[in-house]
């Protein structure tokens, strides 16, 4: 099979960071080719050192490209082949400045202060320190070997927080992902229970005719007259007659469909995101099977006496609109995982919210110099 079929079956992140991590490796790797070539010219123990460097820089871009290689690992991923890619190219881009004359680091300085300040908080003395130099530097003054340590520190370090942002955003997609997946099983566990038993728990209204002559057992599905003078035992009977196995699906299906609606009605809040995580989609489909249970519950809060008034419903038609509603309110609950999803996709990091550079400027500067993986 084609290799690139193959990546392009196995990929279970965006195809455009796979790309874009591809595209860095080649361009860090002709910069390398070309530093090398300059080397060659100088004489004595520097040129071994910077050579050196160069090969451990290579290295890191192997190890990068070997991270989003389908041979590397051909099962689903989750994305994570992404951030080990970052991360090797992240190394290879402090090798390079290590490596780099003052005259090739200098242009570099404007794409490390922009990376500092979008993942480095303004009280953080790597950040001061780095920011000062950076200020200060100049072709008549360019940074000394002492500052150029503290600069590639801050990197690092600013590094470090951009994968830890990238494992939580991970982190609360996984536990989304096993939340939706416990409330998908729990909704088809109480399907099947109501196949096996239907008059257990029944979702039926025993309201009485208009004349008052008797009573009618109201379900979902069907309907069936209670006598007026009939005990309790004798009601309880007629009503789990009445009920039947599909109730439960009904209520559920029509749960989930208002709760496809709420989904798709808060897409209009949902900003996109670019990490290569499928937190928008994961959060709708976490709404399905809540709506699904919802109904289910809401229904049986009205059975059970809960909502004032509306303790028997007519028809079965009024139990179909009364789960449409409590399908559609699931959005009252997963409306604090959809903030806290804006929240956590929002925080850029730490210094984000107060950085003097935009968070979209900054990543253009840092694409632009060859600082962002």
């Amino acid at each position: 099979m084609n290799k690139w079929l193959r990546c392009r079956t196995s990929e279970s992140g965006s195809w455009e960071h796979r790309e874009g991590i591809q595209a860095r490796i080649s361009e860090l790797r002709a910069l390398l080719n070309d530093r090398e070539e300059a080397y060659r010219e100088e004489e004595g123990p520097e040129r071994g050192r910077k050579e050196k460097l160069l090969e451990e820089a290579r290295g890191e871009l192997e190890k990068a490209e070997d991270a989003i290689s389908p041979d590397h690992s051909p099962r689903y991923k989750n994305a994570a082949h992404v951030i080990v890619g970052r991360i090797h190219i992240d190394a290879a881009h402090n090798i390079l400045l290590r490596s780099s004359k003052n005259s090739e680091a200098l242009p570099m300085l404007p794409g490390v202060l922009a990376f500092l300040r979008e993942h480095l908080t303004p009280d953080d003395p790597r950040r001061i320190e780095a920011e000062r130099i950076v200020l200060a530097a100049s072709e008549e003054s360019p940074p000394s070997e002492v500052q150029r340590e503290v600069l590639l520190e801050a990197m690092g370090v600013a590094r470090q927080a951009r994968v830890d942002e990238a494992m939580r955003v991970r982190s609360f997609v996984y536990i989304v992902w096993w939340i939706m997946l416990g409330l998908t099983a729990l909704a088809v566990l109480i399907t099947i229970l109501g196949f096996v038993d239907p008059g257990a728990v029944p979702l039926c209204f025993t309201p009485e005719e208009p004349n008052g002559s008797e009573k009618v057992a109201v379900c979902p599905v069907e309907m069936d007259r209670i006598p007026k003078n009939a005990d309790p035992a004798e009601t309880r009977e007629l009503v789990a007659g009445a009920a039947q196995g599909a109730d439960y699906l009904i209520i559920e299906l029509v749960g989930l469909v208002a709760a496809s609606i709420a989904a798709a009605a808060a897409l209009r809040r949902m900003r996109g995101t670019s990490t290569p995580f499928a937190v928008p989609l994961t959060l709708a489909l976490l709404k399905l099977p809540t709506g699904a249970l919802t109904a289910v519950l809401g229904i049986l809060l009205m059975r059970g006496g809960f909502v004032p008034g509306l303790t028997n419903l007519d028809s079965s038609s009024q139990i179909i609109a009364w789960a449409v509603i409590f399908g559609y309110a699931q959005q009252v609950f997963t409306h604090f995982v959809d903030n806290q999803a804006q929240s956590i996709l929002a925080a850029g990091g730490p210094g984000a919210a107060t950085s003097s550079t935009p968070k979209a400027v900054a990543a253009e500067t840092i694409g632009a110099d060859g600082f962002s993986g």
